[in-house]
């Protein structure tokens, strides 16, 4: 970290606006240079006309070698089982998000289910509840504080989006549970375990950036949960993009194969990538004082790599020491955050997302290292 501070960032100033709000995963894009004709896809203009890609699998649009693809690389990652599954894929997983939300609450007799989340939970999880004004389901925020009885939905993202801890469900009364896992990859976090949940959902865009795609799936295992979460997908979008899943397919199987290749292996590369961003913004925290605060996560042993990890998660929960708006302060200094109040937080932390160009990144960090926040008397 020597002359970190003294390091210039060439074509940009402190005028240009940073946005670290959205969670846009464009950190990667080195690695998938060096690739190239590897994972190129060439499509004839006459095929994948139709709509359907499969009429005798419950997801008639989802494409089977995509199937066949998510299949191989959770088992060689190790993170979750796809056994005895039904896979459905969706166009990313907020769109799965929302399949899952109708489909165990129109399967439920009371209704509007409520819809409940531990603090601090992913912002767009209230937005996507609240939009449509849905009459099957009602949003009702702290899952540590919910209290009102009968059927309830819990919505789990492990590791957490924002702060980037391991989640279980904290409401336990019998009530359904979504398990987002969209994080629950090696280069994020260690993999201790299979996960085995009755509703597990993932996401293309954070595993290896390729978020303009729109591509995620679900494993689910209750036959009527994954039919209804078709029938939702059918009458909101009438399937998925084909040309998305040809993509997403030949990726995935590239991530496959090189994945046990350390000098090929992406996860590798990605590991490593999100060690550096945090070890600099750490030290920038420090070099701050009281200013700031970060998470501390534990080492854990990682069965895919075979040796202890740390977490290195997408977004990093940053916080103040003193009661202050966060997220206007950066802006002054023409960084776009996401603010902790979004997330059912306070206004002391923001989200900030870890997965952005090199450039912008740098840039951030020294625009950090000039903040002084007075203390409130």
């Amino acid at each position: 970290m020597v002359g970190f501070e003294n390091s210039k960032i060439s074509g940009c100033d402190s005028t240009t606006v940073i946005n670290l709000d959205q969670g846009n995963p464009t950190a990667f894009q080195e690695y998938w240079t060096k690739m190239k004709e590897r994972c190129l896809v060439v499509i004839p203009v006459w095929e994948l006309m139709s709509y359907f890609s499969d009429m005798s699998n419950v997801c008639w649009f989802l494409q089977q070698d995509l199937a066949e693809a998510i299949k191989a690389l959770h088992r060689e990652i190790g993170n979750a089982s796809t056994e005895e599954r039904y896979i459905v894929v969706g166009t990313g997983s907020s769109q799965l998000c929302q399949a899952a939300l109708f489909a165990l609450s129109s399967l439920s007799e009371a209704k509007p289910l409520s819809i409940v989340a531990a603090v601090p939970y992913y912002s767009t999880y209230e937005e996507q509840v609240s939009f449509v004004q849905s009459q099957l389901y009602k949003w009702e925020g702290e899952a540590r504080t919910f209290n009102k009885p009968g059927p309830y939905i819990e919505m789990v993202t492990s590791p957490n989006n924002p702060d980037g801890t391991i989640r279980e469900p904290v409401v336990n009364r019998g009530g359904k549970v979504i398990y987002d896992l969209a994080y629950y990859w090696p280069h994020y976090t260690p993999i201790t375990r299979r996960q085995d949940h009755d509703l597990m959902l993932f996401t293309f865009s954070k595993i290896a950036g390729h978020a303009g795609s729109r591509i995620g799936w679900a494993l689910v295992k209750d036959i009527e949960v994954a039919k209804k979460m078709v029938q939702y997908i059918t009458i909101n979008s009438i399937g998925v993009s084909k040309e998305s899943q040809i993509r997403a397919t030949a990726i995935l199987n590239e991530l496959t194969k090189t994945c046990r290749i350390k000098s090929e292996s992406f996860f590798e590369y990605a590991y490593e990538k999100m060690k550096s961003r945090w070890e600099r913004l750490r030290w920038v925290v420090d070099k701050t004082g009281d200013t700031f605060t970060l998470p501390n996560y534990p080492q854990a042993f990682c069965n895919f790599f075979g040796k202890n990890t740390s977490t290195f998660p997408a977004f990093a929960w940053l916080g103040c020491k003193e009661e202050n708006d966060l997220e206007s302060l950066l802006k002054e200094k023409n960084v776009l955050t996401r603010g902790g109040d979004q997330c059912g937080s306070d206004k002391k932390y923001v989200r900030v997302n870890m997965l952005g160009l090199d450039n912008d990144f740098e840039e951030f960090l020294h625009r950090l290292l000039t903040i002084r926040i007075p203390k409130l008397l």
